[in-house]
């Protein structure tokens, strides 16, 4: 193991904490769905901001274990999130319009780069 961003510990407890994130956003966004019978996007979207505050919550606690105050990395956080969408959309937009490629390998590509980003900006900036 080594320290800083190569920390094997931290990237797995970082795999962790995005895999809980992607399943309340998922999971809220279902139960809300097939039990509160609402609407599918607006489902997802109070799921999408379920997994940002367990997300952060878990990256700030137990990933990071920063004592930055959340005064400060809150609005970061919040920042690395857009850059995190931006990017996912800029990644779609060229794959699938710009080279005509299917969007399914596209989106793996975007699945990559964004946990990839998000860390390096989340190591360096946002819980720092």
């Amino acid at each position: 193991m080594t320290s800083g961003l190569l920390d094997v510990r931290r990237l797995l407890r970082y795999a962790v904490a995005g895999s809980a994130s992607a399943l309340t956003h998922l999971g809220v966004t279902a139960l809300l769905v097939e039990v509160a019978a609402i609407r599918p996007v607006i489902a997802s979207t109070i799921g999408f901001v379920a997994s940002i505050v367990v997300s952060y919550v878990l990256q700030r606690r137990w990933v990071f274990h920063s004592q930055v105050s959340n005064r400060l990395a809150v609005p970061r956080f919040l920042t690395v999130t857009a850059i995190g969408f931006l990017l996912n959309a800029s990644i779609l937009w060229v794959g699938t319009e710009m080279l005509d490629v299917h969007y399914a390998p596209v989106q793996l590509v975007a699945l990559v780069a964004i946990p990839v980003s998000n860390y390096l900006l989340n190591s360096l900036w946002t819980f720092r």
